[in-house]
């Protein structure tokens, strides 16, 4: 009971780290209907950005996470304002093509840039302290007590702005109906723009995090957006409670499967954990078609 306590808690921890990619996924996708494959170098950014500015630069952990943030941000919101907005009305294809694009130059040119300036670059550090947390027998890292509690507050703050705020009910309405926002006076164009700023922003939360597994930022990191992809399939690609959802359970999957398939089940590979969310996506998607939470697309004659 205790071990599979342990794999049910890194499970959700993994699971956070899911959802706030699948929450940048969607957030993008309800703004445009793009979907945004340069989402894992936005973590890979994030990752590399806060080692550089904690370690080498010596500053306070929190304030490179800020840093972080808002440098991440940036590069999302200036990349849909000076490229993406010049190809609107492109071809869907077009505009993927054009995030593949973004996602190899920043996953080239981020750790060459950083790893030039910065002797360790790539090391995170390990400010949250490498000593285990033991509740009932259960041994939790801090890493991933601190991930769980950073995700659900992240979260819950997401949440807020987009159900009371003016810009969350501008980019609900956005993802309603792009054309009549417009035609009410929406301003679609800055809420396309904090759309990719805010898919920057949590980027950086998960990168860091995940690269405070092993203490370091490492250009695989990338890799793990194909990871939480079934998440935004499994929740819906436009609900953003279906990320959530979907990267929750993704999480406990992979992490119990990678915990107990190998002892029971090795006929199975070193690797069936990276498949079995794969798996239990085909599943869902046979009895939901569109997701948990995702509704069929209404059409009108």
């Amino acid at each position: 009971m205790t071990e599979f306590l342990e794999f049910l808690f890194n499970g959700i921890a993994l699971g956070g780290i899911y959802a706030l990619i699948a929450l940048g996924f969607t957030v993008i996708y309800r703004a445009s209907s793009v979907i945004n494959f340069a989402q894992g170098s936005f973590l890979l950014l994030g990752a590399y950005l806060v080692a550089w500015l904690h370690v080498d630069k010596g500053l306070p952990f929190a304030v490179s996470v800020l840093i972080a943030i808002a440098v991440t941000a940036s590069v999302g919101a200036l990349f849909q304002i000076g490229v993406l907005r010049r190809v609107t009305g492109q071809q869907v294809f077009t505009i993927v093509m054009i995030t593949i694009g973004l996602n190899v130059v920043l996953t080239a040119l981020v750790p060459a840039a950083i790893s030039s300036i910065g002797q360790s670059g790539s090391d995170i550090g390990d400010p949250w302290g490498s000593s285990t947390l033991g509740i009932g027998g259960v041994t939790l890292t801090y890493v991933k007590v601190w991930t769980v509690i950073t995700t659900l507050f992240v979260l819950l703050l997401f949440f807020l702005f987009d159900r009371y705020s003016r810009y969350g009910l501008a980019m609900r309405a956005t993802a309603s109906d792009e054309e009549a926002a417009l035609a009410v006076g929406v301003p679609t164009r800055r809420v396309n723009a904090l759309a990719w700023g805010i898919a920057g922003a949590v980027a950086v939360v998960g990168g860091f995090f995940l690269a405070g597994f092993p203490s370091r930022a490492d250009p695989v990191l990338g890799l793990a957006s194909l990871r939480a992809f079934p998440a935004i399939i499994l929740g819906g690609l436009e609900s953003p409670t279906g990320a959530v959802v979907g990267g929750m359970i993704i999480g406990v999957v992979e992490e119990l499967t990678a915990g107990y398939q190998p002892n029971h089940a090795s006929w199975l590979g070193t690797n069936f954990y990276i498949v079995a969310p794969y798996l239990v996506m085909i599943l869902v998607l046979m009895v939901k078609p569109y997701g948990l939470f995702g509704q069929r697309p209404v059409e009108r004659a």
